[in-house]
């Protein structure tokens, strides 16, 4: 895996840290990145979340997904619900790191959408960071429950950003209806996909931001936090993909 340091775009960057490898030294560099794509966005796009959605769906392509066979021989041969909760628990821990890392912010404010402009970088980056993890893991569940998600790179992207944002696995209707997987590259879907993406995205934000008692302030917290909500993704996704005939 190469430096997330050496990489300037930060769709790709944010790719590498699904991985779980965020070092501390390469979050400067990270946010720097954030912070020079935001201005490019513009305030209008940060404030409405728009920013933060395209970016979620543009780094997907760029998140490593291993196949059944690399995932049995990473994980000592385990294979169904097994292999499924040890992935959940790496994931989680990864999230973990990740709100240990970057020191998730919170304070007894409130913040809602407009504000989103002033909200610190580091939090806007810890929250692309767990989404990144995130995904990956929706989409290594897919292969452990032999249902893997056709394509490559920007075609199964979309797919897996909306399974993200809803919660479960990829739905039978991808595969099925017109051509398929590139059926959700369609403009209104896509623009479907951007407002789920979006919606949970600033949701996961905020209450990061929010919902912390001023005394659980600081990384240990925001690790816990990260930890829980990625357990709990994982769980919800295999729930789907386990009950499916």
């Amino acid at each position: 895996m190469s430096d997330p340091r050496e990489v300037t775009e930060l769709p790709e960057a944010l790719g590498q840290v699904a991985g779980g490898q965020l070092d501390r030294r390469a979050v400067p560099s990270l946010v720097r990145m954030a912070a020079s794509s935001m201005r490019t966005a513009g305030k209008s796009a940060v404030a409405g979340g728009r920013w933060l959605a395209e970016t979620a769906v543009d780094m997907a392509p760029h998140i490593p997904v291993r196949d059944v066979a690399t995932l049995q021989a990473h994980h000592d041969g385990l294979t169904g619900a097994g292999l499924a909760g040890e992935l959940i628990r790496n994931a989680a821990r990864a999230s973990a790191l990740v709100g240990g890392t970057t020191g998730a912010l919170a304070s007894a404010e409130e913040f809602s959408p407009p504000t989103w402009v002033a909200l610190p970088v580091e939090l806007v980056l810890e929250t692309l960071a767990v989404a990144a993890i995130e995904i990956k893991l929706v989409a290594e569940l897919h292969e452990v429950y032999g249902r893997p998600v056709p394509g490559h790179g920007t075609d199964r992207a979309p797919a897996l950003a909306r399974a993200w944002a809803e919660r479960r696995g990829v739905t039978t209707q991808t595969f099925t209806t017109g051509g398929g997987l590139s059926e959700v590259l369609g403009r209104g879907t896509r623009n479907e996909i951007m407002r789920l993406v979006r919606r949970r995205l600033m949701r996961r934000t905020l209450r990061n931001t929010s919902s912390l008692a001023p005394f659980l302030i600081g990384a240990v917290a925001g690790a816990e936090l990260n930890r829980r909500a990625t357990a709990s993704l994982g769980d919800a996704v295999v729930r789907d993909l386990a009950t499916r005939p």
